[in-house]
């Protein structure tokens, strides 16, 4: 009886080893995503999804991935899918909000940027959202709220010099001339060659010359 117990142990234990061994061997399409290698992060959450078509997880790290290559539709549609299997996720509602922002449906986008605001003020792509909605707003001509929103994204980033390059940019074209060339400034502080910002500043300093 005792020696019965014993090999039945031993073979949970090698069960488990085993179950062990296959998890660590097994591709993590987070870990992927975060070591940029996008593509492969993709291959997984397919397979994942082959396995489990209602794993959320899997749909929004394909969607992050997705966006990271800049194919926005199939981020949208991968989106789509997955609110419907969970809609009030907001890592979901920020990759519908991401996407729409860039194929330029801006109602869309603002409903689900601010959305994923309203759901996660301090979530950790709140920074993205704010900065996405400000370039919703500048090609909506909205300066104002433009200038709102990327100086509310750079309070959470002060160190994206694109960012600030693109908040000189919202003013400059509100003829905020003054502080256009501020927020240019802080972005050439930050990357000296930000070729954007140097012509940005250059145009605003000609107007302020009266030029």
């Amino acid at each position: 009886m005792k020696s019965s117990l014993i090999a039945l142990l031993a073979l949970v234990g090698l069960l488990v080893a085993g179950m062990q061994a296959f998890a660590q061997d097994k591709p993590d399409a987070l870990e992927l995503y975060r070591a940029n290698r996008f593509e492969d992060a993709i291959k997984v959450c397919q397979q994942e999804l082959a396995e489990s078509p209602k794993s959320i997880d899997s749909h929004v790290v394909m969607g992050w991935s997705l966006l990271k290559l800049k194919r926005y539709q199939d981020a949208l549609d991968i989106g789509q899918k997955a609110a419907v299997i969970n809609p009030n996720d907001p890592r979901v509602i920020e990759i519908l909000g991401e996407a729409d922002a860039f194929l330029g449906k801006t109602t869309d986008a603002l409903r689900n940027l601010e959305e994923y605001v309203a759901l996660r003020p301090d979530g950790e792509r709140i920074a993205r959202v704010y900065w996405l909605m400000g370039e919703v707003y500048i090609s909506l001509k909205e300066y104002q709220n433009a200038d709102i929103a990327i100086s509310t994204a750079l309070y959470y980033d002060q160190n994206n010099g694109q960012w600030w390059s693109r908040l000189g940019w919202a003013r400059e074209l509100a003829d905020d001339w003054t502080w256009a060339s501020d927020a240019y400034g802080h972005a050439l502080k930050l990357d000296p060659n930000l070729v954007d910002a140097q012509r940005g500043k250059d145009r605003v300093s000609q107007k302020l010359k009266g030029g």
